[in-house]
């Protein structure tokens, strides 16, 4: 299967991309291309910490390089609503390695 078969459900939904220097961005897939850049709409950064809840960044409309993610998943939007974000703590992740 090519990626544009297993990403083309996920085109106007919300979605999380962990990229490979550790950065998690969710927002809505508006598009990609056959080498997996894609372009995300209404898009934010979650920045977590272990002392202080998930920092939110707003980015808007934003484009991810292909060879910069290591992960791209579905959003459950009315768990991810559900999420107290000031109160969450998690470690920062950390860049990939190979």
């Amino acid at each position: 299967m090519s990626n544009e078969a297993g990403i083309r459900p996920y085109v106007d939904t919300t979605i999380s991309v962990i990229t490979n220097d550790g950065r998690s961005i969710v927002g809505v897939l508006r598009g990609f291309d056959q080498t997996c850049n894609l372009i995300l709409d209404e898009c934010h950064e979650r920045v977590y910490s272990s002392k202080a809840g998930v920092e939110q960044l707003v980015l808007g409309l934003y484009v991810i390089r292909g060879d910069n993610i290591a992960v791209i998943g579905e959003v459950d939007e009315e768990l991810d609503a559900q999420l107290d974000f000031d109160s969450l703590r998690a470690e920062p992740l950390q860049p990939v390695t190979h």
